[in-house]
């Protein structure tokens, strides 16, 4: 008896454990935008063994991935570390230029863009990118709108950081497609 009773308890916990990292909340800041999104998948970021960032990716239904491009999603990055906005703007076109070649003027005004929206960030800071298809990206830190840059080809690129198959962090990428992928096969989803 005293087997069963501890198969329940720890039955029960399982499930109250599985209702908190399922019930991943829509930020309410671009709720509106989409309105009925689901959790694609989360993942920390490390370098070097230091936590960099937890990303987590939010999906429109009938995202694919390998279409990542024409789909609407919001990819959040909440800080472990304290970053200056200059600092992700010229990362950001790094990691960019892994998949595409970018010319001097474009590289010059897509990288003073982001750094004009960009501001430094401190540990548990959270900047939000929201994926308009046809359109570009809107950004968000700890739910202010920075604003956006307006430019499809930008937009392709930069969450290419993480949705490409190009990126450097190939398991963060699978880990955040997790879900989307399963969805799309039909499968369950983790």
């Amino acid at each position: 008896m005293k087997l069963i009773a501890n198969f329940v308890v720890l039955t029960g916990a399982g499930c109250l454990f599985g209702i908190q990292t399922q019930a991943n909340p829509l930020p309410q800041e671009w709720r509106a935008t989409l309105p009925i999104a689901t959790l694609s998948g989360q993942a920390k970021m490390t370098f070097l063994g230091f936590e960099v960032y937890q990303a987590t990716l939010w999906v429109a239904p009938g995202f694919v991935d390998t279409a990542y491009d024409q789909s609407a999603f919001a990819l959040e990055l909440a800080y472990l570390r304290d970053f200056k906005g200059a600092e992700i703007a010229r990362r950001s076109i790094a990691e960019m230029r892994r998949q595409a070649p970018l010319g001097a003027a474009l590289q010059a005004r897509w990288e003073n863009q982001m750094q004009s929206l960009f501001p430094d960030v401190k540990a548990g800071d959270r900047i939000t990118g929201v994926h308009q298809p046809g359109s570009g990206a809107v950004f968000w830190c700890n739910g202010r709108l920075l604003g956006d840059i307006r430019d499809p080809a930008f937009a392709k690129l930069f969450f290419g950081i993480w949705l490409a198959p190009q990126t450097s962090a190939p398991l963060l990428r699978q880990a955040l497609l997790a879900q989307a992928k399963a969805r799309a096969s039909g499968g369950t989803p983790p």
